[in-house]
């Protein structure tokens, strides 16, 4: 199963009409796990005047939950989980502590500044695309070493685990689909010279370029 989570844990925070918004938000596999996260940010920020949440879970984004916390219906929660939507986003939770600053923001101005919160967390910390790719193990000489990076750029491909001996060894990470025509590229690049060995299927996470 592929999907989309982020990067990693984070947090940040920014000043709306004088109210501090902390955005915390965190990889989450479980119910009780985000709750729990829940649970630690309210314990922290415990003089808080509310601590919104909302969380997606599972590979086909079955579990969905969010809470108001106190703020008016719908201005807090839900924007929040619709970000996480937007971002096509699973096995994570948001949770957005507000400390009230004496300027009230109005229904349209707390889902601006709760959705823009979680939002900027996002951006901030980054999206990967967790999937299933093969791994292949290359090993070169290092005058061919020199050419790889070319390839690599080309086919939006990163090496992984390199080692640097008598030759070069290292790894990457391809669709099962592209493996042939992979595997076709670097023997062409390398004159046939080239050892490649097939290091089975792994979970990784690629990185979404920001848009």
């Amino acid at each position: 199963m592929e999907f989309r989570t982020i990067k990693e844990d984070g947090q940040v925070q920014e000043e709306i009409k004088k109210s501090r918004f902390i955005c915390h938000i965190k990889r989450v596999t479980t119910e009780e796990e985000a709750r729990n996260f829940i649970q630690d940010v309210k314990k922290e920020h415990y003089k808080a005047t509310h601590n919104c949440s909302a969380f997606i879970l599972g590979e086909q984004s079955e579990i969905k939950r969010s809470s108001d916390d106190g703020e008016p219906s719908g201005t807090a929660g839900v924007p929040m989980l619709g970000v996480l939507e937007n971002h096509q986003l699973t096995n994570v939770c948001a949770v957005v502590t507000r400390y009230f600053g004496g300027i009230k923001l109005g229904a349209g101005g707390l889902i601006r500044a709760y959705a823009g919160n979680v939002a900027l967390a996002i951006k901030e910390i980054g999206i990967v695309h967790i999937k299933e790719q093969l791994g292949l193990r290359i090993t070169l000489s290092y005058s061919q070493y020199q050419e790889l990076p070319n390839f690599l750029k080309a086919n939006h491909l990163q090496e992984q685990d390199t080692s640097f001996t008598e030759q070069v060894q290292t790894t990457i990470f391809v669709d099962k689909n592209d493996k042939d025509s992979m595997i076709e590229g670097l023997i062409e690049l390398f004159n046939g010279k080239v050892d490649i060995t097939d290091q089975g299927l792994r979970k990784v996470e690629v990185p979404v370029p920001s848009s």
